[in-house]
């Protein structure tokens, strides 16, 4: 006997309508503005008033600005920014893995009934201004701050480390130190998931704790550990209070700074928002190899 077609489900209208305010928020708040930033950097400058003029029709957009940021960025004297803002990231990254991954291992598997607690000290942070503890570790880093008093006491130095003065690791440390709980609060969260049998077949199968880890526990939380790199990274990129606070050197100066000099310092508006879109297009790229690979590693452990 031949069966009917199933009759097709109509859609229901209350996913959409629930959606609706959340793509309008973020029609307002991101294409809207992103939009605006690309009028100016494709317009042009008042030469009385030397004031941004934004074109909204993109059909007389002028792509001078956009052409000479990109010649600046990728052979003139914008590719040293460029170049230190990804080593910058990509160390504070790393001293974000190494300190991190430890911290969330031990809240997810062994905290036990201290996770709750301790998990709120990884959080205590996000409580505070982000520039109240940038202002902190001003005064811990001063020639004559606690630091400094602490390696001369200790023999470690011979002289007061001048942190705050252009000083590359202060600006590495700063940027770990302020994006750390990005890192480990996705990645606790992948770690708690993992299958607890799955750890004990292979102790069974004659695994030690250690190669348990490095093949059960590592491979199984290696999304999270994407998606954490994400989320710590990616706002990295656009920090420019972090750099300005802790150094406020031409020597150590990142790509958001320079956006920053455009937009409020220089006369050139269209230059800074022709930055923004080259460093949004940089971010995109990253994003997007972020999910390819999330989808791959999904795709592996189904």
């Amino acid at each position: 006997m031949s069966r009917a077609p199933a009759r097709r489900r109509r859609a229901s209208p209350l996913w959409p309508a629930l959606a609706a305010p959340g793509t309008l928020w973020i029609l307002a708040l991101f294409a809207v503005p992103f939009y605006a930033v690309a009028a100016v950097a494709f317009g042009y400058t008042d030469p009385v008033f030397n004031a941004p003029v934004p074109e909204w029709d993109p059909r007389y957009w002028d792509l001078t600005a956009f052409g000479e940021i990109l010649q600046r960025s990728l052979s003139g004297d914008l590719r040293p920014v460029f170049l230190r803002t990804l080593l910058y990231v990509g160390v504070s990254l790393a001293l974000c893995v190494l300190v991190g991954y430890p911290v969330a291992y031990y809240l997810a598997r062994h905290a036990g009934r201290r996770r709750g607690l301790l998990l709120a000290l990884v959080l205590a942070p996000w409580w505070i201004n982000y520039i109240t503890r940038m202002l902190a570790w001003l005064n811990l880093l001063q020639d004559d701050g606690y630091v400094n008093d602490l390696l001369l006491a200790s023999h470690l130095v011979a002289e007061p480390v001048r942190w705050l003065s252009g000083n590359p690791y202060t600006v590495v440390l700063a940027l770990a130190y302020g994006y750390i709980p990005f890192f480990i609060v996705p990645l606790f969260s992948t770690l708690g998931r993992v299958d607890e049998r799955l750890l004990e077949a292979a102790r069974d199968l004659g695994c030690s704790g250690r190669r348990a880890f490095w093949h059960v526990t590592l491979p199984l939380s290696r999304h999270g550990l994407m998606t954490a790199s994400a989320v710590t990274a990616l706002p990295m990129f656009g920090d420019y209070y972090t750099n300005t606070l802790v150094s406020g050197s031409p020597t150590t100066t990142m790509v958001a700074n320079q956006i920053e000099f455009y937009l409020l310092g220089g006369s050139r508006k269209e230059l800074g928002a022709s930055l923004v879109l080259l460093l949004s297009a940089l971010l995109m790229a990253l994003m997007a190899y972020y999910l390819i690979a999330s989808g791959r590693a999904e795709r592996e452990l189904t």
